[in-house]
């Protein structure tokens, strides 16, 4: 075992150290809650080196040659990176700042954004999901008003954890809805889900379609058929 595939040198692994903050103040820790309020500094670079050392051991176990096989020599390395900095990075790192702008010309028209290309994984076997989301918002005269760029920032955040879509994007109305502070809000997810096109049932032509509308999307049908009737779903 090499210097740098051994976990961090002390009486516990950076991962219980953090999982006891999380007991201790009683709070959730499922695959797709945020922890970051939880890891100190230094620390995620110990739990990429914990999750480094624990992922070879797991290629070890499928007997997959680690040692001399030029292709996995540093996979563990790779992967442990890609978790913890990429594709899960939205369970460690703090919300992106949002600059946010009062309403001043006291807009209260539909407003539509997307589509917004999202990557996630699903929390069941840790396969890709990868689709588009729309946002509909009914500000008023008291909403923050925030740039174009931020909604795909807070999306990539919510999406880059473990997810299942349904749960996705209530996190994404929940946190628009206490950024923007609108009459009325609907987000619309369209997915591919590899864990049906990889394995299973191996169907890579079925798509996952879902809404969450609050507000005045939720009571007026007729402002509900417009935002879905724009669209364009088949692009």
């Amino acid at each position: 075992m090499t210097e740098r595939t051994k976990p961090p040198a002390d009486d516990q692994p950076v991962s219980a150290r953090i999982r006891a903050r999380i007991v201790k103040a009683k709070r959730r820790f499922n695959a797709n809650d945020n922890i970051a309020a939880f890891i100190e500094p230094g620390e995620l670079d110990a739990l990429q080196l914990e999750v480094e050392h624990k992922l070879k051991a797991v290629l070890e176990s499928l007997v997959i040659n680690t040692e001399t096989d030029h292709n996995t020599h540093e996979t563990a390395k790779r992967v442990a990176k890609m978790y913890i900095r990429e594709v899960f990075q939205g369970r460690y790192i703090p919300a992106p700042p949002v600059t946010e702008f009062p309403n001043a010309s006291m807009l209260n028209e539909l407003m539509i954004v997307g589509p917004i290309t999202v990557r996630s994984a699903c929390s069941h076997h840790l396969c890709p999901i990868m689709g588009r989301l729309w946002i509909g918002l009914m500000p008023n005269e008291h909403s923050n008003l925030i740039g174009l760029s931020k909604y795909s920032r807070l999306a990539e955040w919510i999406m880059s954890r473990p997810q299942i879509q349904e749960e996705a994007i209530t996190q994404m109305a929940e946190l628009l809805i206490d950024k923007v502070r609108p009459d009325g809000l609907a987000v619309v997810m369209e997915a591919d889900h590899f864990c049906m096109h990889w394995r299973g049932v191996r169907d890579n032509q079925t798509k996952m379609i879902n809404s969450v509308m609050r507000g005045s999307f939720l009571k007026d049908p007729s402002l509900r058929r417009e935002f879905l009737s724009l669209l364009n779903l088949k692009a």
